[in-house]
């Protein structure tokens, strides 16, 4: 690591892209990278521009992170590394079809990509931050994550996943040094929406951003300290009435008897029966 680097920043889905624009603008940071995509090909064409830009160090893993064998390769790589100052989770399939119209195979694949993966290299990483007491951690969900009717079913479930575990991260590891951020895009115009059915050049101009400045407003948000960002929303308030709301209302989830409106006895003894 030379005097000027910010630490490493690994980058899943990095070949093309918002993964390859978060290559770009945190080479400029001053971030070492590795990164990871499927395409050999592609990264090693990034890798090769990015270094000769801006004099980082780039490495590259050409990787399918629904192999097993490939994803311990990057758990071992993170796992490792004692220079990882940031880890970017970007990889990610969608899909636009209504469950009649999906092959089950295809969500399962979604599945493994957008959740376990994000998961397993998250638990690969975060041990290492709260060791050195320093790290960020970025997960990139979707706008569907609170908008599950917009899209594919599976999708937005998958994508509430990645807001839900990093809530959930943000809470538990706040106080060791670790940062997350959760990334909620609307339509950007990338090559997902051609591999999802739905080509981009279909959706109106007017509700697609650029991967570029969906990237950059990304970051933007990490350093005003923005624990979960959307770029595309008008006002943070927004999002923090729909926060307050939430935190409100789990204070109200769970009691020893049924709400008043469904006419069910309260408190019963005796032998507990079975749900």
């Amino acid at each position: 690591m030379t005097a000027t680097s910010k630490g490493t920043a690994l980058i899943t889905g990095a070949s093309s892209g918002i993964g390859a624009i978060y290559a770009d603008r945190l080479a400029r940071r001053g971030f070492d990278l590795v990164l990871v995509a499927r395409n050999q090909e592609r990264l090693q064409a990034l890798a090769a521009r990015l270094a000769a830009e801006t004099g980082r160090k780039v490495e590259t893993i050409a990787a399918d992170l629904t192999n097993k064998k490939d994803i311990a390769r990057v758990d071992a790589a993170i796992r490792t590394n004692r220079e990882l100052t940031l880890l970017v989770n970007n990889a990610g399939v969608g899909a636009t079809a209504p469950l009649l119209a999906s092959d089950i195979d295809k969500m399962e694949e979604m599945i493994a990509i957008n959740v376990n993966a994000l998961t397993r290299l998250t638990y690969a990483a975060v041990p290492g931050f709260v060791a050195r007491g320093a790290g960020t951690l970025i997960n990139i969900a979707s706008i569907v994550a609170v908008s599950p009717e917009t899209l594919n079913g599976v999708y937005g479930g998958s994508k509430a996943f990645v807001l839900a575990f990093s809530q959930s991260l943000q809470h538990e590891l706040g106080d060791k040094g670790v940062r997350v951020q959760a990334v909620l895009p609307g339509a950007t115009a990338t090559e997902f929406w051609g591999i999802a059915g739905l080509p981009v050049q279909h959706l109106p101009s007017e509700i697609v951003m650029t991967a570029e400045d969906m990237v950059d407003a990304a970051l933007a948000g990490l350093d005003q300290g923005e624990q979960v960002t959307i770029p595309s929303l008008p006002s943070q308030a927004e999002w923090d009435a729909f926060e307050a709301a939430r935190r409100a209302i789990s204070g109200r989830l769970s009691s020893a008897v049924p709400a008043p409106r469904y006419g069910v006895a309260g408190p019963r003894t005796g032998a507990a029966v079975p749900a």
